[in-house]
């Protein structure tokens, strides 16, 4: 497994997506991804599935420095007193001494940014999470974060997927050496049927999800993480890291439709 190296922390390539996992059946899932080989779990207070996940992570008995457990604080959560309540509850319900990485989960526009990550690295400072970063951020707002408040930003998490065109946001990123963590790698099982990514799939004995995880994978900076709560489709995803795509599959993939965004809430800032 490929590991991405930011802000002093190193984050495995492929990890675990938990958003609508719940109770056992999020428990079990975690323990089975534990179990086969991952080492990067990703959740949220907002998921509302953190007690189960450390639940999981207890049981694995793994040593503390395998594991890359990332979580985030909710957007209507980010006044300095509030991020700290939220910290420590995470902290509490994953049963960690600490975490690997902290996001603000998305952005809000009553958000006092110079706060904001005030806040966040002092948690840093104070070795409760390792490192910091955001999601769902706009390449104005990662300036707002990298330039202006030089933060040490870690990652932005968002939704990307080869049904969805996030150069911009991209380059910024690569500019300034933060790595992209993409969720909705599989753009909600949307990828499973193009008839485009099936056919490189059939090429390589592989599933269209697949080949569409192996491109993202195969990017330099970015990392994925879908959401699996079934055995086997954990272990297609591990064995899509194994898939040897090609300039002509990439070019492919490059020219389908790229306007597919599965996630777009209310609150969603106004995207690049």
């Amino acid at each position: 497994m490929d590991h991405l190296k930011t802000q002093g922390i190193s984050m495995p390539k492929l990890g675990l997506g938990t958003f609508r996992m719940q109770g056992d059946p999020c428990r079990a899932a975690v323990e089975s991804a534990l179990s086969i080989g991952y080492r990067h779990i990703d959740t949220a207070e907002m998921y509302g599935n953190e007690e189960p996940i450390g639940a999981a992570l207890t049981a694995a008995r793994l040593p503390r420095g395998e594991l890359h457990v990332t979580t985030k604080v909710w957007h209507e959560n980010l006044s300095p007193d509030a991020i700290r309540h939220a910290f420590d509850a995470s902290l509490k319900k994953l049963r960690l001494d600490h975490i690997d990485l902290y996001l603000v989960h998305w952005p809000s526009k009553a958000a006092n940014w110079g706060a904001v990550f005030e806040t966040l690295m002092k948690l840093k400072e104070e070795g409760r999470t390792r490192a910091i970063g955001v999601a769902n951020f706009t390449t104005a707002l990662l300036k707002i974060a990298v330039e202006d408040i030089k933060a040490p930003i870690a990652c932005n998490q968002i939704e990307y997927h080869a049904m969805l065109d996030q150069s911009k946001v991209l380059a910024y990123l690569n500019a300034k050496s933060i790595p992209l963590v993409a969720y909705c790698p599989l753009a909600q099982g949307r990828v499973a049927s193009d008839p485009v990514l099936a056919e490189i799939g059939a090429k390589h004995n592989a599933t269209a999800a697949q080949v569409a995880l192996k491109w993202l994978l195969d990017q330099d900076g970015v990392a994925a993480i879908p959401k699996a709560s079934r055995r086997e489709s954990q272990q297609a995803n591990l064995d899509a890291l194994k898939i040897p795509l090609d300039e002509a599959d990439r070019n492919k993939i490059a020219a389908l439709p790229k306007d597919r965004r599965c996630v777009n809430p209310g609150f969603a800032p106004a995207w690049d």
